[in-house]
This record gives structure tokens, C-alpha cells and sequence, in this order.
């Protein structure tokens, strides 16, 4: 693993495992075993690594063991489809869709933040812990919501413009 000066120490996560101070990596190929994800935060000791926001060195959320890395996964696996089918929500859409995921994903979030009782600042996978993640899954699979159902809760709450 090679570090990259380009990233300053101010900007290294600590690690919530170790408490160790994160060394930037402007590829992951040493952690991906040769396929390059883009550059990430990784804590040497422990193992836990974050990725970065493309082009940047600015971490994704916070840096993440194997048992966190699993439990993002499997929420994400439950909640893109709130935001990655927009054709659900918005039959009548033609071209391209990239803006209204763009929409869709900010209003699944905000649903989200609701079911959560957390912010929606504080809304994002990428720092979620394991228990919030297990808590996401649970109210996904009871609520069983779907892209329609949430644009129909902005449109509702007068959140919507279309």
C-alpha cells in the first residue's frame, strides 16, 4: 500500500475501531486485489477503509470494518431500488433519468430520515454503524415502500414540484 501526500493528515478519519489515525491511498487496487475502485481512507492496523468521493480525497462516511462493510451492503441492497427504479415513480418520464434519480434518491433518503428519527443531514449509508443499518433493513422490509409510494409522500407533503 502506498500513501499519497496529496491528501492532508487534517482530513484523515480516525478509526472508530483502534483509534488510529487513516492513511490516504490514491488506489484500491492493494485493497481490491488489482481493480481500482478509486482512492480511499484506510487504517492499517485494523483493516477498516473508507472510499472517496470520485476526484477527491474526501471520504465517503466513515471508515468501515468487514461486519460494517456487509451489514452497507445489504442496506443498500435493500434501499437503491427506492431510488434506482424511477421509472416506478415516474411513468410518464422520457430521455434521460439521471435527474429525477437525482430526486428520487433525496426523497428516499428524507423518508428514510423520517422512519429513522435521525436528520436528514445524518442520512446517508456511507456513515450509517451496523445497529442503523440492521434498523433500515427492518423498517424497508415492514414498510415494504416503493419509488411510487415515496413520491407520492413528497407530493403529499407539499414537497414535490412534479
Amino acid at each position: 500500500m502506498s500513501a499519497v501526500a496529496a491528501a492532508p493528515a487534517s482530513l484523515a478519519p480516525t478509526c472508530p475501531y483502534c483509534g488510529k489515525l487513516s492513511v490516504y491511498l490514491a488506489s484500491s487496487e492493494s485493497v481490491y486485489g488489482g481493480r481500482n475502485f478509486g482512492a480511499l481512507w484506510i487504517c492499517t492496523p485494523c483493516g477498516a477503509w473508507c472510499g472517496c468521493h470520485p476526484g477527491t480525497n474526501l471520504p465517503l462516511g466513515r471508515l468501515a470494518d468487514a461486519t460494517l462493510r456487509r451489514a452497507k451492503m445489504d442496506v443498500h441492497n435493500a434501499f437503491d431500488p427506492l431510488w434506482m427504479n424511477v421509472r416506478e415513480a415516474y411513468p410518464e418520464a422520457t430521455g434521460g433519468l439521471g435527474k429525477l434519480r437525482g430526486i428520487a434518491r433525496s426523497r428516499a433518503y428524507a423518508w428514510l430520515a423520517e422512519r429513522l428519527g435521525i436528520p436528514a443531514r445524518e442520512t446517508h449509508i456511507g456513515m450509517f454503524d451496523v445497529v442503523t443499518c440492521r434498523r433500515a433493513i427492518e423498517i424497508i422490509e415492514r414498510e415494504k415502500p416503493t419509488p411510487a409510494s415515496i413520491r407520492a409522500r413528497a407530493k403529499a407533503r407539499g414537497e414535490v414540484r412534479s
